[in-house]
């Protein structure tokens, strides 16, 4: 039997991400490639107990169909805290509770795009928007990051040279895979300009509140006056990934078609981990919780780059996050990434090549992002050696 394939999944590859994560059931591998939270970072002896409570007490609500726009206690509590934490006005747009973060970015593309427009991305970008983009039809065009951000020179010319262009896609804290945090000068500007060309913003804020190093910086959202920003937000990287509980936050017009788009594709975000969320958030708090997993990063990260100062040739670049889980390295350019990242893998080191994450599918990357979040640290420390030796080989 031939099968043709929709013309919007044909060319599709599986994310290389998740490629790598089966090579790491070996238990020797040392995980620098997944993008997971610590799992010492989860409260599972609270959420345990937090269960049994609404098993005992609610259990026919956690087990029944539950509303699109999210369990209502939950969307109350994230629209509290998005207030109060983010100055993200609740008149001003709707919140809805999603099924992981992602699903709120492929939702946004879904609604506003057509077959055929453009969505705008930081070169480069996270695999999974860019997966998601690409399913629904869009095509992706990149554009070139600074240290500070997206470049903003660049932007404009994207903007001009791309009249289908509907969305600007942009993760301006700890940004994935390159660690950065965009400056609050550039995030004006940006939303100056797409203000000015009626281009739609998505903010994709995960990462924001692992912060353990500088100065925390106001989200776009938190000056969006024109109703242009849809920002998404996520429970995985600060409680638990395995929820699959995200949060969206859009302008009410878009918001009401998100929803009936989400009703099509899966009625509603399971009901009991909403539930187990709301429950925690309520009982423990998250900035207790949230302090001590940045606390754990911290120590992870600063361990991380001293190896890198330590070990790494002076050719090889790399990037200072001061939150989130991830940290970018350039290679000199007579180095093949390629064979680096198989010569890595094959010294049970698992690291992500930057062509995964590069919005036009055929460009060439000499970088690579590897994460402090999931390895012991004995396993960055002699990871990092490995890393180095086969830099120094390879030069």
């Amino acid at each position: 039997m031939q099968y043709n394939i929709s013309e919007k999944l044909v060319n599709m590859k599986p994310s290389a991400i998740r490629e790598i994560f089966k090579s790491l059931t070996d238990p020797e591998i040392i995980a620098f490639a997944a993008g997971n939270p610590a799992a010492e970072s989860f409260p599972s002896e609270k959420l345990a107990v937090l269960a049994a409570e609404i098993f005992a007490k609610d259990s026919s609500k956690a087990l029944q169909y539950g509303i699109t726009e999210g369990y209502p206690k939950l969307r109350e509590q994230v629209t509290d805290r998005l207030e109060k934490r983010f100055n993200i006005k609740r008149e001003e747009s709707g919140v809805m509770i999603v099924s992981g973060g992602q699903q709120g970015l492929e939702l946004t593309c879904k609604v506003m795009c057509n077959e055929g427009d453009v969505v705008l991305t930081e070169d480069p970008s996270f695999i999974g928007a860019l997966n998601a983009f690409r399913s629904n039809g869009a095509k992706t065009v990149g554009v070139e990051m600074e240290e500070d951000g997206i470049n903003i020179e660049k932007l404009k010319e994207a903007i001009k040279d791309n009249p289908k262009a509907k969305l600007l896609y942009l993760i301006p804290t700890f940004h994935n895979p390159a660690g950065t945090t965009m400056s609050l000068e550039k995030r004006r500007a940006v939303y100056k300009i797409c203000r000015e060309s009626g281009l739609l913003i998505i903010e994709d804020n995960p990462y924001g509140e692992l912060r353990f190093a500088g100065e925390e910086i106001p989200t776009i959202k938190s000056f969006d006056d024109a109703g242009i920003v849809i920002y998404c937000g996520s429970f995985s990287k600060i409680l638990s990934a395995g929820m699959r509980v995200g949060f969206l936050c859009a302008p009410e017009a878009v918001f009401q078609k998100i929803v009936v788009a989400k009703q099509v594709e899966d009625v509603h975000t399971n009901q009991f981990f909403q539930m187990l969320c709301a429950e925690f958030t309520e009982k423990y708090g998250l900035d207790e919780h949230i302090a001590g997993v940045s606390e754990l990063y911290r120590r992870k990260c600063e361990l991380m780059l001293g190896e890198l100062e330590k070990n790494m040739p002076d050719c090889v670049k790399f990037t200072r996050p001061e939150g989130g889980l991830f940290v970018w390295l350039t290679l000199p350019e007579s180095i093949d990434l390629q064979v680096f990242v198989k010569r890595a893998l094959e010294k049970k080191v698992a690291v992500v090549p930057g062509t995964a994450f590069s919005p036009a599918e055929s460009e060439i990357s000499h970088c690579f992002r590897i994460t402090y979040s999931t390895p012991t640290e004995e396993q960055i420390v002699r990871g990092i050696k490995i890393l180095a030796e086969i830099v120094r080989e390879m030069m």
